[in-house]
């Protein structure tokens, strides 16, 4: 069993259901942390939210370049990632091994921008991810992971658990890995989704993140997208890892 687990829910702020879900997660203790959405419609209602004390210093910021209107202006002239109708470009290339200079400086800035947007509305985020893990990509990665430490938050690590990560994956993302380490200094050993769970595959040792997106079931429980429909997310956490402390990023040492 891993010392300490953070189950991390994704997607604040994307909608009022999303939200309501979410917050009845906290609520139930079945998760322990959620990175919010700032450029999404249900921001706002999710920073209020965030005040609550289930809630209060567990949510990181889920930066985004795939979804939705930027909050910035110069990422708009940059067709890797924003469509002529000014929205981010679902179909983002994710083998980009470089930026130019000018890409480089629109992503920082949209960062920036939504980090910015947290402040503005109360929220230190915790901590730094991204939506559909865009920050995977190696030169994105390296941003984000510079401005957390900046920032002295901690980011998370690409998916280093599961069965479906073949040799050539699986290299690369131990040296992504370690340059987020490198760059931004303390966060969880592991990462994996509620299937890898599924699969047996918790660490015997170390911090794991589980990455959640849970879905309302029946009566008080959950599911959650990585799992089959109708399935627990609340009985895989129950059965998995039961006696495991649950924490939150903030609770983690300071990135040094």
């Amino acid at each position: 069993m891993p010392s300490q687990v953070i189950v991390n829910a994704d997607d604040f702020g994307l909608s009022a259901h999303t939200n309501a879900v979410i917050l009845r997660a906290f609520q139930a203790g079945l998760i322990s942390s959620a990175t919010i959405m700032a450029n999404m419609p249900a921001f706002a209602p999710a920073c209020v939210l965030a005040h609550q004390p289930a809630l209060r210093g567990r949510i990181g910021l889920h930066f985004n370049l795939t979804y939705g209107r930027p909050l910035s202006q110069a990422i708009l002239a940059e067709p890797r990632f924003c469509t002529p109708h000014g929205e981010f470009d679902l179909r983002l290339k994710r083998r980009a091994l470089r930026l130019s200079p000018r890409e480089r400086g629109a992503v920082q800035e949209e960062l920036r921008a939504q980090w910015q947007h947290c402040l503005d509305h109360g929220v230190l985020p915790s901590h730094l991810d991204s939506h559909q893990h865009v920050h995977n990509i190696w030169p994105i990665g390296d941003l984000v992971a510079r401005f957390a430490r900046e920032q002295s938050v901690p980011v998370r690590l690409a998916r280093n658990l599961g069965h479906n990560i073949g040799p050539l994956k699986r290299a690369f993302k131990t040296l992504l890995n370690l340059r987020l380490r490198q760059l931004s200094g303390a966060t969880a050993d592991y990462v994996c989704t509620p299937a890898d769970l599924k699969a047996g595959l918790a660490p015997a040792t170390g911090v794991l993140e589980v990455v959640a997106h849970p879905s309302a079931l029946g009566g008080r429980d959950f599911g959650d997208a990585y799992l089959d429909s109708g399935e627990s997310l609340q009985a895989l956490i129950e059965q998995r890892l039961q006696a495991v402390e649950r924490i939150s990023y903030a609770a983690m040492p300071d990135v040094v």
